[in-house]
Order: C-alpha cells, then sequence, then structure tokens
C-alpha cells in the first residue's frame, strides 16, 4: 500500500489499520481457514486504498465499509467453496488455531492478527458453521457473533433484514439441531487426558470405554500427508485404528496435551515440527467426535 506512512497521506490510516483484528475475525469464522482470512483483509485494504481520497474521505465509518467489503468477499469466497472442495483431496476440516493466535499475551502473532477465543471458534462450532449455507453463515455470524443488525447484514448479503433475520433462524436451528450440549472445559481437558494415556498404553478397552459408540474420526491432509480418507465410524473401529497409530509410531514423534481452537487437544511433533493437530468433541463424558489435521498447510502456525 504505497504511500500509508508518508506525510500528507491517509489521514484516517490508523483508524482504518485498528480494524484488522476485527476483520480477521470477521474472515475466520466465516471461512473457517486463517490462511484464507488473510488473504481476504489484504484484498479488503487493497480495495481501500484503491479509492481516490475525495472517496475515502467521503465514508463516514470506515470499519463498517472494511467489514461490508470483507464480508462480500468472503461471501463470494464461499459460494465458490465447494467447487473447490470437490478438488480436494478427502475430508476438509476447518483450520486449527493454537493459543499463538487465540490473543494469549505471551503470543508469537502481532495482537492485530489474532483471533479472539468465544464458543464461534470452537472446531465442533466451526464444522457446523461449514454445513450451511454461504448466506446463513454470513447472517448467523455477523449478526448473532458480531452483533450487527439485520438492515446492516441485509446489505451485505444482497437480501431483505426479513429475509437475512430468517437465514440467521435457519443456521441457529442447525446449530442446535447438530450439536449435543459439551462437556464442562474441565471434564473434557480429563478425557483428552485419558484418551491420551490409554492411547500411549495401547489399551483398547480403555480407549473403547472413552469413545461414544457411534464416534466418529475425520481426518484431513489435502494429499499432503498420509492418513485415512474416510470417516472411522464407531468407537470400536476407532480405538483399534488408534491402537494401529500407537503401534507404527515414527522415532523422533513426540505426543503432547495442547488447546485447539480454545478446547484441550493433542498435538504431534516431530523434531520440533508439528505433523498432526487433534480436536476433540466431548459430550456426556465420551469423545462423540475426532478431527485429525495433518494438512501442512493448515499447520503452519502450530510450529514455534
Amino acid at each position: 500500500m504505497s504511500g500509508e506512512g508518508e506525510p500528507g497521506g491517509d489521514p484516517s490510516l490508523d483508524a482504518v489499520m485498528a480494524e484488522r483484528r476485527q476483520l480477521i475475525n470477521v474472515a475466520y469464522r466465516l471461512l473457517g481457514s486463517l490462511a484464507e482470512a488473510e488473504d481476504v483483509v489484504q484484498e479488503t485494504y487493497a480495495r481501500w486504498y484503491a479509492l481516490a481520497a475525495a472517496e475515502r474521505a467521503a465514508i463516514d465509518s470506515p470499519g463498517a465499509w472494511l467489514t461490508t467489503v470483507a464480508s462480500r468477499i468472503c461471501l463470494n469466497l464461499l459460494g465458490s467453496a465447494r467447487m473447490r472442495r470437490e478438488r480436494y483431496v478427502g475430508e476438509w476440516i476447518p483450520e486449527p488455531l493454537p493459543d499463538a493466535v487465540l490473543g494469549t499475551p505471551d503470543g508469537a502473532l502481532d495482537p492485530a492478527d489474532r483471533v479472539s477465543l468465544d464458543e464461534s471458534v470452537n472446531m465442533a462450532f466451526l464444522v457446523v458453521l461449514d454445513a450451511m449455507t454461504p448466506a446463513e453463515r454470513v447472517a448467523f455470524i455477523l449478526h448473532d457473533v458480531f452483533r450487527y443488525s439485520f438492515v446492516e447484514v441485509a446489505d451485505i448479503v444482497g437480501r431483505s433484514p426479513a429475509a437475512c433475520r430468517k437465514l440467521a433462524s435457519s443456521a441457529r436451528h442447525r446449530l442446535v439441531s447438530a450439536r449435543a450440549t459439551p462437556a464442562p472445559a474441565a471434564r473434557h481437558a480429563e478425557v483428552v487426558r485419558s484418551f491420551r494415556q490409554a492411547w500411549e498404553a495401547q489399551d483398547i478397552d480403555a480407549l473403547v470405554g472413552l469413545l461414544d459408540p457411534d464416534a466418529v474420526a475425520i481426518a484431513d491432509s489435502g494429499g499432503n500427508a498420509v492418513t485415512f480418507r474416510d470417516p472411522i465410524e464407531g468407537g470400536d473401529r476407532i480405538a483399534r485404528a488408534w491402537i494401529g497409530l500407537a503401534r507404527r509410531k515414527d522415532h523422533g514423534t513426540t505426543l503432547h496435551e495442547r488447546t485447539v481452537n480454545g478446547a484441550p487437544g493433542l498435538v504431534v511433533d516431530r523434531d520440533g515440527v508439528t505433523v498432526t493437530v487433534f480436536a476433540f468433541d466431548v459430550v456426556d463424558d465420551r469423545i462423540r467426535h475426532i478431527w485429525v489435521i495433518r494438512n501442512p498447510d493448515k499447520l503452519r502456525h502450530w510450529t514455534t
């Protein structure tokens, strides 16, 4: 962005750049990919600085303008996402985020690049969002998470406020129907820790006891790492698969308990590089879903 820091440049520069974190937060929740969210924010700022100085000066609220543009870019990307997913190798899981990206004081990222932590970045939440239509997802996230009015949402989505209200209501219904009440954070952590211990001990009975009988494990490698292609369904089958993984454990790999999108999870490092992130959905003291992210493109923030 030429001229941003030059004397006589855009007088609203500080105010405009202060919106970066808000834009990252909106775009990540809409797209489920921090990499794509960062690209959207760059494109949004490029469009801002492509405006003539008089056009920028005439905008009463630069923050609202930037959010509107970023949301519209996301809406277009979501519309083409289904076609891109058809070309994606294997299952697609939202990009997992470590503490460093979730606003912890000692995180490596600039504060403007961090994502605020709340339920809407929980992996189970994001997975349900991904099943929504683009319009539902945008209307729900902007209204229910970021508290935009339906009049403002209508301007972004290109539908009437009443239609946007119905979209958000439909999205809420999807969430309620798809998600059972998750376990409290402390219990979630206990279950994940017990799972790690049983896995390392290759105790198949203990693993089966920790898994819901109808549990599902899904892996995302993007074709860039070795993993199982099809979802594994059933607690017994998952336990046996994980015992097989334990027996084939590579030398130089270590298993750690880490926070994944604000919830307890597991991470595998090989020679200091994160190669796998496991996110868990724990309901009624049992693991209902395991999401295995192996695509290195989605693990770039995990290796310090």
